[in-house]
C-alpha cells in the first residue's frame, strides 16, 4: 500500500496546486473587471470633446450655451445662463437646460459642470482630475 499512498499524495498535492492557480486566475479577472470598470468613467483619448462647434446644432438653446459661456471667458451659473440666451428663469427652464447640459458633461463632451449648476467648457481646460495620467507602480498588487 505504501505505492498507494505515495500516489494519492502526489494527487493531493497537484490538487491542492491547481485550487491555488484557480484562485490567483479569479483574483486576476476580478482585478481586470475593476480596471475595465474605472475606464468606463474615463473620457476617451482621441475623441473630438474640444471641437465643440459641430457637435451642437445651430441656434439650439446648447448652441447659445456655450456661446455664452465663450463669450463670459468662464463658467457661468445656469440662471446666468438663461438670461444671456434670453430664456425665463423659471424653473421648467432652470431644470431642462441644466440636465441637458448634464447630460453632456456625463458624455465628456462640449460642457463642463465647475460647481452645483455652474457649467463651463472642456476647451476652457478647467476639468482637474485626481488621478494622474501614469498608475503608481505598486497599483493592482494583491499582497
Amino acid at each position: 500500500m505504501g505505492i498507494r499512498e505515495n500516489f494519492q499524495k502526489l494527487i493531493d498535492k497537484k490538487q491542492q496546486e491547481i485550487s491555488q492557480l484557480e484562485l490567483q486566475a479569479r483574483e486576476a479577472k476580478a482585478y481586470i473587471q475593476a480596471l475595465q470598470d474605472s475606464m468606463k468613467f474615463l473620457p476617451r483619448e482621441g475623441s473630438s470633446n474640444t471641437s465643440s462647434d459641430h457637435a451642437l446644432r445651430p441656434d439650439s438653446a446648447l448652441a447659445k450655451a456655450r456661446d455664452a459661456i465663450k463669450t463670459a471667458g468662464t463658467a457661468l451659473p445656469i440662471a446666468e445662463i438663461l438670461k444671456a440666451i434670453g430664456k425665463p428663469q423659471d424653473k421648467k427652464h432652470r431644470v431642462s437646460l441644466a440636465g441637458t447640459l448634464s447630460s453632456y458633461v456625463r458624455a465628456g463632451k462640449v460642457f463642463t459642470k465647475t460647481a452645483p449648476n455652474t457649467f463651463g467648457l472642456l476647451e476652457f481646460g478647467n476639468v482637474q482630475s485626481d488621478v494622474g495620467e501614469d498608475l503608481p507602480e505598486e497599483f493592482g498588487n494583491m499582497q
